[in-house]
Formats: C-alpha cells, structure tokens, sequence
C-alpha cells in the first residue's frame, strides 16, 4: 500500500533535520523542542505567577516590540516609493496620496514610531518603579537604556526625510544645538550633517541611519535584552 504524501513528507530526511525532536507527546520532546528551537528557548523555562498579571508590567516591552516590528514593515515598504534626494524627497512623500492606501501606510508607520517612544518610556519607568534593575538586571538595565536611546536616534532620523519646512528647520535647531557641546561639538555636527549645514549629504546619512544601522543595532540589542531576560530568571517579582 503506498503511503501518503503527508506521511512520506513527515519521514524524509529533510523533515527530520528540521523538526528533530517529531511529535512533542512526551515531557523529553517537549523540553527538546524548546531547547532546540531559537524562538522558543529565548522564553523563561518558567513563569511566576505575578508575571502574568497585566497590571504588572502592562506588556509595554511586548508592545513596544510590536511597534517596532510595524515600523520595520511599513518602513520597507516605504523604501519603495522614497528617494533619499532633495529634489524628490519631499515630492515622494506628496505622491504617498495619489497611491492606493499610501497615506494610510505613512500614517501607520509615523503613530508607530510616536506610540514606540512613549512604550518605551513608559516601560522604563515601571522597571524603574519596581526595582526591576536590581542584581542580576543592571546589565539589562544598561542594554535597555541604550535601547530608549536608539528609539529617540530613530525618531530623530525620520525626522528629516519627508524634506519640508518643519524637518528642516527642527533638524537644523537640533544639530546647532549639538554643536555647542564642549570640545566635540562642531566635530558631532559636522559628522552628523555630513557638511556645515542641512543639505544632500545630512538628509543621505540621515537616510542610511534610519533604515539601516539604527534598526540593526536595535534588532541586535533587542535580542540581547530578551536573551538576558530569561537568564535572569524571567520577568522580575514584585516589591
């Protein structure tokens, strides 16, 4: 009798090298299978019982994680229908309302970057609140404030690639602002903008920072900060 296409799929070699463990019916399966599994093993082994109260952590890490996840979507997409040039950039962005759900999609990604910062922010202020920095946490602690940082950077950087008047002039208060930092000031505004002033060269390196090394700085941190919330036992205890 000839087996079935499922079936033959289910004992191919290839099937096996993927999914090693088979069908998890037993507590050895199941443990291999989170161990062996990138997505699954990043998860605490266990879970307390106040980490699964909302009102406890309000999910604003897993929010914030969500955003981000929407930002890099929409912001791929955008990438399509954007040219990181002073000629085209701001009449790219005004072409967004003659294309099907354009509008919709800039709307999307610009409230998502505004909710991230404010998740974010809000979730360090409940690890704040509950002492969840603590020993074994402060190097989370670190990795997470640096995270709040690359999340600013990020709102930052977007700022100026629609090209108008409002990008322009906040881009150029803020970085006149940076130069007045002792002895590196002119130096980090030079290498910000590229130039001595808002030009081409800012709104390219400003292009490259927010769709390229930021996000991938972020991702990797991110992974960090979720790997050494398992390490450190999971989600911290109340006061």
């Amino acid at each position: 009798m000839k087996k079935g296409i499922l079936q033959r799929i289910l004992e191919s070699a290839v099937w096996r090298s993927i999914f090693r463990t088979g069908i998890p019916d037993t507590d050895l399966k199941r443990s291999m299978l989170m161990y062996n599994n990138f997505f699954l093993h990043i998860f605490p082994v266990k879970m307390k019982r106040h980490g699964l109260r909302f009102c406890y952590t309000f999910c604003l890490g897993g929010i914030s994680f969500l955003l981000f996840i929407i930002l890099c979507v929409t912001g791929i997409l955008l990438m399509f229908l954007y040219t990181p040039s002073i000629e085209r950039a701001y009449f790219d962005m005004q072409a967004l309302a003659l294309i099907f759900n354009g509008k919709i999609l800039r709307n999307l990604h610009r409230w998502a970057a505004h909710g991230m910062v404010v998740t974010v922010f809000l979730h360090m202020v409940r690890v704040f609140y509950t002492r969840s920095y603590r020993p074994p946490r402060e190097f989370n602690w670190v990795i997470g404030i640096w995270l709040l940082i690359l999340t600013l950077a990020l709102s930052y950087t977007g700022y100026l690639l629609p090209w108008d008047q409002l990008a322009y002039w906040g881009i150029t208060v803020g970085t006149t602002i940076m130069s007045y930092t002792p002895f590196l000031g002119k130096h980090i505004q030079y290498f910000v903008l590229g130039a001595d002033e808002v030009g081409h060269e800012a709104l390219l390196r400003f292009y490259v920072l927010h769709c390229a090394v930021i996000p991938f700085v972020a991702l990797v941190l991110m992974a960090i900060h979720f790997w050494r919330v398992r390490k450190d036992g999971g989600i911290s205890g109340p006061l």
